[in-house]
């Protein structure tokens, strides 16, 4: 096996060029062309050419942006035609241009943000409504009170603040110079008359001269026959609390209650300080030991330590209860612009702690919704305004310290607020 087969023999291959060729030569036919480039002969078939390609391969095109390094390695990737990299983009040689970008559809945007705007508000409301209505006291049963008069036009309310130190500490009883009496007692009654011929506010001195009559006792359920007994109106409230109170007015007025609504003293200066405090002009400087009172002339902003002590003043005054209505719907006309102005209503910092401070210290009846309560303020809002009417109940004098309502007056006040007429009665 040491011999090649004929024409491949080992003796042979070294005098041939090429396989089964008996001539050192290269056969004609199988002649290559000689490529040249510059004065330099080309390699040996299939070796590399400089600067890049192979002998005997013809030069590939070149594209546009090929990657070179100076290697001669081409990456072949084609920016131009395969990933529209090349001018114009999208073909051959860039022919085809791009379509401007379509302007943003403004319509469809607006619609949107104010869809979603819309959702975020009511599900705010909704949340607020619910989150204040939880916090209304709801404690003052009006159905226990017996032999009503019958209703009228509008809506009355009986306002009250009570000097309850209900969840008081002693060293807050002494700084609002409260005291620590037992039981409560009201400083200041109103009813406000909310009407569509205008809305009325009508204070009631708590040393006003009124008939107890019959009532049903607001625990025992016993009924207490009237024995033409007189006392003052804020006895009334000490003696059976709110629903006696409204008996009593009720009786003594012909004209029926149809929300009560009652706020302490501590709930009175948490509102004031809630809402930054409330701006006010005091006409007259005067102090008073009772209450706290130590005020100048002019205008000035009370927190509510000072609030409480402006509003229960009396002893300083000589119409003494009558000024101190007077200054009660005087300062309750600044509150409630302070918190209707936009830098409460419209922040949020400030105007969930103010209502949670008012609705939390607040007790009404049974029926009473929130929007009973929103009606009520904006209401007082205008008639402090100017837009209604704000007056004392017509007094014509007293008898043993207590003042005596003129009854003529009451009357026709009572009968104008029934038939929801503009009032033309006045009040001291």
């Amino acid at each position: 096996m040491s011999e090649w087969p004929q024409g491949r023999s080992n003796d042979n291959r070294g005098d041939r060029y090429g396989r089964g060729s008996a001539s050192a030569q290269p056969e004609g036919a199988r002649v290559m062309r000689q490529v040249r480039r510059g004065e330099q002969s080309a390699p040996p078939y299939g070796g590399p050419q400089q600067g890049g390609g192979y002998a005997g391969v013809p030069q590939q095109p070149a594209y546009g942006n090929d990657y070179d390094d100076g290697s001669g390695y081409d990456s072949g990737y084609n920016t131009g035609h395969v990933y529209g990299g090349g001018p114009g983009g999208g073909g051959p040689g860039g022919s085809r241009e791009r379509g401007p970008r379509p302007a943003p559809n403004w319509r469809k945007r607006i619609k949107w943000t104010a869809i979603v705007v819309l959702s975020v508000l009511i599900v705010t409301s909704v949340s607020t409504y619910f989150w204040a209505d939880s916090k209304l006291h709801r404690d003052v049963d009006l159905s226990k009170v017996i032999d009503r008069p019958s209703g009228g036009s509008g809506t009355n309310y009986l306002i009250v603040g009570s000097d309850s130190r209900k969840g008081m500490s002693d060293d807050e009883k002494k700084k609002l110079h409260t005291g620590s009496a037992e039981g409560q007692r009201t400083d200041s009654m109103m009813i406000l008359h909310v009407g569509d011929n205008g809305d009325t506010l009508i204070s009631l001195p708590r040393d006003s001269d009124v008939e107890i009559p019959s009532y049903q006792g607001s625990t025992s359920g016993k009924v207490y026959q009237g024995t033409g007994r007189h006392t003052k109106l804020n006895a009334a409230y000490a003696e059976d609390g709110p629903t006696l109170l409204v008996r009593t007015v009720e009786f003594n007025t012909g004209l029926r209650i149809d929300h009560y609504v009652e706020i302490g003293f501590a709930g009175f200066a948490d509102i004031v300080d809630a809402v930054g405090g409330v701006t006010i002009d005091i006409d007259k400087g005067f102090k008073d030991k009772y209450s706290g009172a130590d005020f100048t002339s002019g205008k000035q902003t009370l927190n509510g330590e000072q609030a409480l002590a402006f509003v229960r003043t009396r002893h300083a005054f000589a119409a003494s209860d009558l000024q101190r209505t007077k200054n009660q719907q005087k300062f309750l006309a600044a509150l409630a612009h302070q918190v209707a102005t936009p830098s409460t209503v419209l922040n949020p910092f400030k105007l969930y702690p103010t209502l949670g401070a008012g609705l939390d210290s607040l007790t009404v009846d049974k029926d009473m919704s929130l929007w009973d309560l929103a009606s009520m303020f904006f209401a007082m809002k205008d008639v402090n305004g100017g837009d209604g009417t704000s007056m004392n109940m017509p007094v014509s004098g007293s008898t043993g310290g207590n003042l005596v309502w003129d009854k003529a007056k009451v009357k026709t006040l009572v009968d104008e607020l029934k038939n929801d007429q503009k009032v033309t009665v006045t009040g001291n």
